[in-house]
């Protein structure tokens, strides 16, 4: 399916995806950054826990620290995938800003660069951040390296803490490069350029957190994109009168004569689903009244494939 030519309704150029653990969030990441490479354009999907979950969805050896062609998309576009080390990134802000160079391989050996990053937790979410933003902002031959790049981002419980770099900087730095890099991450991830992306389920725990998120985000001054809900299926047996004469009958259209336990069995399954197609229903309104654009991505039978991803990122484009 061919993707909307201006922007495929997701305006913004860095894209961060966040989301309960659980929720699916890599693999919506992974998909949207596929959407976003239609149409011979090329993205970057950044991954920064360190988790390897990219190069797990595409069945490859874990991803170093550079940017590797891992997907095609329609129209000849491309997916590269970055997984950001913190250590690796201090190393080149390290050499950028204060040309440390072999000196900064050696306070790698000296375990230097691990010592900051852990006595500073602030810093690595500042040092991550920024090679975001430099991935964003690279040019090449006088035009963007990169159309769009999306991020697999922390989950709900912080991702508001990654994202406020400034905040975190000022424990670290009253001036200097750290100080400036930070505030010229924060520009740009307040700005028109980027939005933030809640990967849900229809379930109350990651819908509350949904909520609990858009809320700090929106405190923070950080633009909120949509809310994403993930592996959903359209409800059945929606307002349909059960009973055990009902399914007898069912069954028996069917050429099936169960035993009364059988039946009783499925009635208890079926009534249980209902409740379960209320609650979703519930959910579903409770998702409208946040004020955001909400997209409802489809349950993949099979698993998460790269015929599965491809679906996911076709909804996504429309």
């Amino acid at each position: 399916m061919a993707p909307k030519e201006h922007g495929f309704g997701w305006p913004a150029r860095l894209h961060v995806v966040t989301g309960k653990g659980g929720t699916g969030k890599t693999t919506v990441a992974t998909a949207l950054a596929i959407a976003l490479a239609g149409g011979g354009r090329r993205t970057l999907l950044v991954e920064v826990e360190g988790r390897q979950g990219i190069a797990q969805l595409f069945e490859l050896p874990p991803l170093p620290y550079e940017e590797r062609i891992v997907a095609g998309a329609y129209g000849g576009g491309e997916v590269r995938a970055l997984a950001v080390d913190a250590e690796q990134a201090l190393l080149e802000y390290l050499d950028l800003f204060y040309k440390l160079g072999l000196a900064g391989r050696a306070l790698q050996k000296m375990g230097a660069v691990d010592f900051a990053t852990t006595v500073a937790p602030g810093m690595r979410d500042v040092l991550l951040t920024g090679k975001v933003k430099e991935t964003l902002t690279r040019t090449v031959e006088g035009r963007r390296a990169y159309d769009a790049v999306v991020v697999d981002a922390p989950p709900t419980g912080r991702i508001a803490r990654f994202l406020n770099v400034t905040a975190e900087t000022a424990r670290l730095a009253k001036v200097g490069p750290i100080k400036t890099q930070s505030e010229g991450v924060a520009a740009i991830l307040r700005s028109p350029m980027t939005l933030v992306h809640v990967v849900t389920l229809l379930e109350e725990m990651p819908v509350q957190e949904t909520t609990d998120a858009i809320e700090e985000l929106t405190r923070l001054g950080l633009p909120v994109g949509s809310v994403i809900v993930n592996a959903t299926s359209p409800p059945l047996l929606a307002g349909a009168a059960l009973n055990q004469a009902e399914l007898r009958r069912g069954l028996a259209a069917a050429g099936l004569t169960p035993s009364r336990d059988t039946v009783a069995g499925l009635l208890g399954e079926a009534l249980a689903y209902q409740t379960r197609v209320e609650v979703e229903a519930a959910l579903r309104e409770e998702l409208a009244t946040l004020g955001r654009p909400v997209v409802e991505l489809p349950i993949l039978p099979d698993g998460v494939t790269r015929e599965g991803l491809d679906l996911l990122a076709a909804v996504l484009a429309e």
